[in-house]
């Protein structure tokens, strides 16, 4: 999904408008890891409160639904591929100002505005997004022997 408005990205520069959302892939055992994306525009409390209230549990979400690249694969890196562990949930952590070495380091994502309108859409978390679905959510067969 591409978020970004007709608005060129040196209005933005000139605006000072950028902001970051952070978030968090946590698998079961509590292993992380961390992103972060670069949106044009600033968050109003307002967005805050409206994006809060879209998120399961005011705080997850499936990152296949809304367009946010998903974490869970820098974690199959390290484990040799998805463990019995893994789910579809990832969480928010923040949406602030982004400081200007990370306006110039990382790559412009959309526009926040782009990206509310998904979360507000939302209306149930659809887990089946998640390449996890299956590993998570159906009972494994038992093993024999």
């Amino acid at each position: 999904m591409n978020f970004i408005d007709k608005r060129s990205v040196a209005t933005y520069d000139a605006q000072n408008e950028w902001c970051i959302f952070e978030y968090l892939y946590r698998d079961a055992a509590n292993y992380k890891a961390w992103g972060e994306i670069l949106l044009s525009g600033i968050p109003s409390e307002d967005d805050m409160a409206a994006m809060r209230a879209r998120l399961e549990s005011g705080e997850y979400f499936v990152a296949e639904q809304v367009g946010i690249p998903a974490l869970y694969k820098e974690l199959w890196d390290l484990s040799g591929g998805p463990t019995e562990d893994d789910h579809a949930l990832h969480e928010f952590v923040a949406l602030r100002v982004a400081s200007e070495d990370e306006r110039k380091s990382l790559p412009l994502f959309g526009e926040l505005a782009g990206l509310l309108k998904i979360f507000q859409s939302v209306t149930k978390w659809d887990y089946s997004l998640s390449p996890n679905f299956k590993t998570t959510f159906w009972p494994r067969a038992p093993s024999s022997g």
